[in-house]
């Protein structure tokens, strides 16, 4: 039976909306009155004006010249790859980590134990500091550039990857086949009539590299020319740096999440379906982690959440994220403090929401349904 709120407690809730609401406007019209004094006035117009500062790693087009307002998006673009980045390759880590946590080979158990204690235990800042000036800027230069498989370089200005030029028409087929392979999961639960569950959309992923690469025109592999690597893309050392950091201190903490997950299943199933004649791996996979990731999904949204605000940090090592670029080059040319602080805490509050809301309806997904 639900129990409906009586008329005192939603009068006490509509109160104290009010006083928020009344509290926020008294804090923003002070706010507004001290920037009028000081610049003349107050609001968000000087995103249409001209800047003056350089972004050297951006994801879209930029110019010296451009407003304000594409500075903002260009920087919410560096801090979304910086964090998507991070998010999956902390998960992949913290994963395998965790798994090896609860190893029964001494060694194995214990390399993860004392991988997670270090990393726990020591500051986030160093550890991505570290890996910018103790790792990355001791690598050689580009004349003594490492060559790594597939044609990828690597030296002290970043890792260089080969590049993709696309065909006339592979602007209209590379979003094709990335809504394809998005499509997969979610037609996995699709029970096709006359197929088994989830076959149709395995044929999604043949079709989505198909029309991938008949949208390729040629490759272009990273090449010295000079001094200098022409050629490819370059993945910039903060950019490591940064993910590097906030991976791997993810990792530690998901790791955790993982193994108490899977203790959390309990020892009966494994043991009922070792007793079937199923492999260790097989047990892992198709029995106990299906059920710890009902479990894990809520802990693991506040690390991802963690992973994207911490994204900031990468302030300390000059990756050109949200809060390098927009709260510190672009509020002291604009001279609106006020407003750029709101701005970055707007940005910061609207991709944490959208992606809590994203994990939430993922864990109504896979929650067990109670009667």
């Amino acid at each position: 039976m639900v129990r409906r709120p009586s008329p005192r407690a939603r009068a006490a809730q509509w109160v104290l909306l009010a006083g928020v609401v009344a509290v926020a406007w008294f804090l923003g019209s002070i706010a507004a009155t001290n920037s009028v004094r000081r610049h003349g006035s107050f609001g968000f117009d000087f995103l249409a004006d001209p800047t003056n500062f350089e972004i050297p790693f951006r994801l879209i087009p930029w110019a010296v010249g451009d407003t304000y307002a594409r500075a903002l998006l260009v920087c919410v673009l560096n801090t979304l790859l910086a964090s998507a980045i991070s998010i999956v390759a902390a998960t992949l880590l913290g994963l395998l980590v965790g798994i090896m946590r609860l190893s029964t080979n001494w060694l194995v158990r214990n390399i993860a134990l004392a991988f997670i204690e270090l990393v726990r235990n020591t500051p986030q800042l160093v550890q991505i500091i570290f890996w910018y000036i103790a790792v990355l800027q001791t690598l050689p230069g580009p004349r003594q550039s490492i060559t790594l498989p597939a044609g990828v370089l690597l030296n002290i200005r970043g890792l260089y990857l080969p590049s993709f030029v696309a065909n006339d028409f592979g602007a209209l087929l590379w979003p094709l086949a990335l809504v394809l392979v998005l499509a997969i999961p979610f037609m996995w639960r699709v029970p096709w009539r006359g197929f088994p569950l989830g076959v149709k959309s395995l044929l999604l992923l043949p079709l989505a590299i198909l029309l991938f690469v008949a949208g390729i025109n040629h490759t272009e592999l990273p090449a010295l020319h000079g001094f200098n690597i022409t050629g490819g893309v370059q993945v910039v050392p903060e950019l490591v740096a940064l993910c590097l950091g906030l991976s791997i201190y993810g990792a530690a903490f998901i790791a955790e999440i993982v193994r108490a997950a899977i203790l959390s299943v309990h020892k009966g199933q494994r043991e009922a379906a070792l007793s079937l004649g199923l492999r260790p791996l097989q047990v892992l996979s198709k029995i106990t982690l299906p059920q710890a990731l009902r479990v894990m999904v809520p802990p693991i949204t506040s690390q991802y959440l963690n992973i994207i605000k911490s994204s900031s940090l990468g302030a300390a090592v000059a990756y050109p994220e949200l809060y390098e670029i927009f709260a510190g080059t672009a509020m002291m040319q604009s001279n609106r403090e006020i407003e750029s602080i709101v701005l970055l805490m707007g940005v910061f509050l609207s991709i944490s929401l959208i992606v809590s809301a994203f994990m939430n309806w993922y864990n109504r997904r896979v929650a067990l349904v109670g009667r």
